[in-house]
C-alpha cells in the first residue's frame, strides 16, 4: 500500500523534558492546526462523470512535515489522450493500481481531524465528496482552505498578476515545482501555503477561523469611500510598539489590536490591502483611534488581552473572556469526587478549552486513580445506600453503602493531588503499561483509545503544572535581548505582568531593573491554581520567559517545575499523535 501509520503503543517512557505544549485558546491558533495539503489528478473536470487517477497529500503541522500519502488509482477506464499529454499518466501506469473504493477509506483517515488544503480547493474537495457519495461513505466535511483564494486575499495584483500554482511557485521560489503530478503539486502547494501564512500575521490573522474567513472574503477591491475618508484617523499615530483601539460613534471600543509599529499597522486598515469584510465594516463605524505605547511586544500583548477583556469589543473574536476555561477539580466532601467547573479551587487541573476536553481528562484520571465516579453526596458516617454495579465490577469500594471510611478513601485523594501537583507520575506509568499490554495482545484499537486518553491527560497536566508553578511565584524578573544591543525587561508577580521597561544599548540594565521592581504594580494572590491570574496572560509570560534567549534575572522563591510532572511525558504525548509515512 502507499501509506502506513507508525504504532505508538511502545513509545518510550519519558526521561527528559521536551518543548512545552500550547494552551487551548479561544479560536484555534494557526501553530496548532494540522493541514492536509492535497492534489488530485483526474480523467476530466466533472466530479459527476470523471474519475480520480492519482492522489497526493502532505500533512503538516506547525510548519513541520508530519507525513505523506501518494497512490495511483485505477479509474476502470482508459486515460484520455489530453490527460496523458498533461500529466504523463498513461493507461499502462494505472493498470494494476488500487481502485478508488479500496483507497478512499485510507484517504479519509489521513484527513481526519485536519484542514483540507488544495489549490483550487472546490475542485479537489468536490471530487472527494462525490466519490464518498458514489461509494457509500460519509464525507467528513473538513474545513477547506483554498490557497488560490488565500493568495488573492494576501497578495496584491501587482505582486501576483496570476495565482496559478505554477505562477506562485515561481514567485516564492519553491524547491518543488508543479508538474501536474499529484504528490509533486501537493508538495509545491505546501511551500506556497507556508509562504502565505507568513504574510497573514500582518493582516491580524492569528487563528484558523480568521484564516478561513480571510480566504472567503478574498475578492479584490479598491479602498472604499469610507476607508478613504477615515485615513485621517491614522494621523499622529506613533511609530512604536503598543496597542491600538478603534472607537465608535458612542466612544465604544470596536476593536483592539497590537503591533510592533502602531503607525504602519493602523494605516494598513485604510488601504486596499485590508480585504476582511468584518474589519472594513468596523473601519466604517470608527470615529477615533487611541493608542497605548508599550515598552516592548510582551507588554503590548498583555495590555491587548486586558483591554479586550475589559471592553469586550464586538469586532474582536479572540480573548474576549480570558478567565473562561474548564477545570477538573476535586469537590470539598468527606469522599471527594471529580467535577468539571469554570471556577477552579486549589488542586484543580486545567484550564481546558472545552467542557468535552475537561470531561475526557476526568475520565482518564478515574481510569487510574480509585476515586468514586458517582455524583451523590455521601456523609462521612452512617451512609446506607445500596452499592451500584461499579462496586460489583471492582471499580468502587462503595463508600455510599458505608463499606469504606474517609480514612480508607484518603489514599486515593492523596494520589490525585500528587498526580496533579507533579509529585508522582505512577498513574501515567500505569496507563502507559496498559497501552503496551493491549498492543502486545494485538488489541490495537483498545490500545489506541488508551494511548489517546493518556496523551490528552498528559497535555492537561503539563499545562496545569507549567502555568501554576509560574503563577505561584511572588516575583520573577526576566530580561531578553532586543536585537539592538539592549534589553527588554519584565517584572512578573503571581502570574501577571507588574512592570515592563527597556535598557537601551549602552545603558546598564541592573539599575533599570531595580527601578522597575521598586515601581512595579502590587499584585495580591487570590485563591485558585493560578492565583487569580488569567490563564492566557500566564501562558504569554511563560512563553516569553522560556524562549527568545530570555534570561532569568531574579525569582523569589526560585522557579522550578515538578521533577515527576507531566512535562517529562510531553515527548511521549507528542509521539502519540498518529504519524503517516509514505511507502513506495
Amino acid at each position: 500500500m502507499f501509506c502506513r501509520s507508525v504504532p505508538l503503543a511502545s513509545a518510550a517512557v519519558p526521561g527528559s523534558v521536551s518543548p512545552q505544549l500550547s494552551f487551548d485558546e479561544l479560536g484555534t491558533p494557526l501553530r496548532e492546526v494540522t493541514f492536509v495539503v492535497l492534489d488530485l489528478e483526474t480523467t476530466g473536470g466533472s466530479a459527476n462523470t470523471d474519475s480520480i487517477t492519482e492522489i497526493g497529500a502532505v500533512k503538516v503541522r506547525g510548519g513541520e512535515h508530519v507525513g505523506e500519502l501518494a497512490t495511483l488509482v485505477d479509474p476502470g477506464t482508459g486515460m484520455p489522450p489530453a490527460i496523458v499529454a498533461l500529466t504523463g499518466i498513461t493507461t499502462a501506469m494505472i493498470s494494476g493500481a488500487p481502485r478508488l473504493p479500496a483507497v478512499l477509506p485510507t484517504v479519509l483517515e489521513f484527513l481526519r481531524g485536519s484542514v483540507l488544503v488544495a489549490h483550487n480547493a472546490p475542485f479537489d474537495a468536490g471530487f472527494l465528496r462525490a466519490a464518498c457519495e458514489r461509494h457509500g461513505l460519509v464525507w467528513p466535511r473538513p474545513p477547506v482552505l483554498c490557497t488560490a483564494r488565500l493568495a488573492r486575499a494576501v497578495l496584491s495584483s501587482d505582486e501576483a498578476p496570476s495565482v496559478r500554482l505554477g505562477a506562485l511557485a515561481q514567485l516564492f521560489g519553491t524547491t518543488t515545482k508543479p508538474t501536474h503530478r499529484a504528490l509533486a503539486d501537493a508538495r509545491a502547494t505546501v511551500e506556497v501555503l507556508h509562504r502565505l501564512l507568513e504574510r497573514v500575521g500582518n493582516l491580524g490573522v492569528q487563528s484558523l477561523e480568521e484564516l478561513l474567513g480571510l480566504a472567503r472574503e478574498s475578492a479584490p477591491h479598491r479602498p472604499t469611500q469610507a476607508q478613504r475618508k477615515k485615513r485621517v484617523l491614522a494621523a499622529g499615530v506613533p511609530a512604536a510598539p503598543g496597542v491600538y483601539l478603534f472607537r465608535g460613534p458612542r466612544d465604544e471600543v470596536l476593536y483592539v489590536g497590537t503591533s510592533g509599529d502602531l503607525q504602519r499597522r493602523v494605516r494598513s486598515y485604510f488601504t486596499s490591502g485590508e480585504r476582511r469584510r468584518r474589519v472594513r465594516d468596523m473601519v466604517a463605524l470608527a470615529e477615533r483611534v487611541d493608542t497605548v505605547v508599550c515598552a516592548h511586544a510582551l507588554e503590548a500583548a498583555v495590555r491587548e488581552l486586558r483591554l479586550i477583556a475589559a471592553h469586550q469589543p464586538r469586532y474582536n473574536r479572540r480573548s474576549r473572556r480570558p478567565h473562561r476555561g474548564w477545570w477538573v477539580t476535586p469537590t470539598a466532601e468527606a469522599f471527594p469526587r471529580l467535577s468539571v467547573v469554570t471556577t477552579p479551587r486549589e488542586g484543580a487541573m486545567g484550564p481546558f478549552g472545552s467542557r468535552q476536553a475537561a470531561a475526557a481528562a476526568l475520565d482518564s484520571v478515574l481510569d487510574v486513580v480509585p476515586l468514586r465516579p458517582c455524583t451523590q453526596r455521601i456523609p462521612a458516617r452512617g451512609a446506607s445506600a445500596s452499592p451500584c454495579a461499579l462496586h460489583e465490577l471492582g471499580r468502587c469500594a462503595a463508600p455510599c453503602a458505608g463499606l469504606q471510611t474517609p480514612e480508607e478513601y484518603a489514599p486515593a485523594v492523596q494520589a490525585l493531588h500528587e498526580l496533579i501537583d507533579g509529585r508522582d507520575d505512577t498513574a501515567l506509568r500505569t496507563m502507559a503499561t496498559q497501552v503496551d499490554e493491549l498492543a502486545g495482545r494485538e488489541r490495537f484499537e483498545a490500545a489506541a483509545r488508551v494511548r489517546d486518553r493518556l496523551a490528552g491527560l498528559i497535555v492537561g497536566l503539563e499545562r496545569t503544572q507549567r502555568l501554576a508553578t509560574l503563577a505561584a511565584l511572588p516575583e520573577v524578573v526576566g530580561a531578553r535581548p532586543d536585537g539592538r544591543g539592549g534589553w527588554e525587561i519584565a517584572v512578573l508577580r503571581f502570574g501577571r505582568l507588574a512592570a515592563a521597561g527597556v535598557a537601551r544599548r549602552g545603558v546598564a540594565p541592573m539599575p533599570v531593573i531595580d527601578a522597575l521592581r521598586l515601581g512595579a504594580q502590587i499584585v495580591l494572590a487570590e485563591p485558585g491554581p493560578l492565583r487569580g491570574a488569567p490563564a492566557e496572560e500566564v501562558r504569554l509570560l511563560h512563553r516569553w520567559l522560556t524562549t527568545g534567549g530570555t534570561r532569568l534575572v531574579h525569582a523569589e522563591p526560585p522557579w522550578a517545575e515538578p521533577a515527576n510532572g507531566a512535562a517529562r511525558w510531553s515527548d511521549w504525548a507528542e509521539r502519540a499523535r498518529p504519524v503517516e509515512i509514505a511507502v513506495d
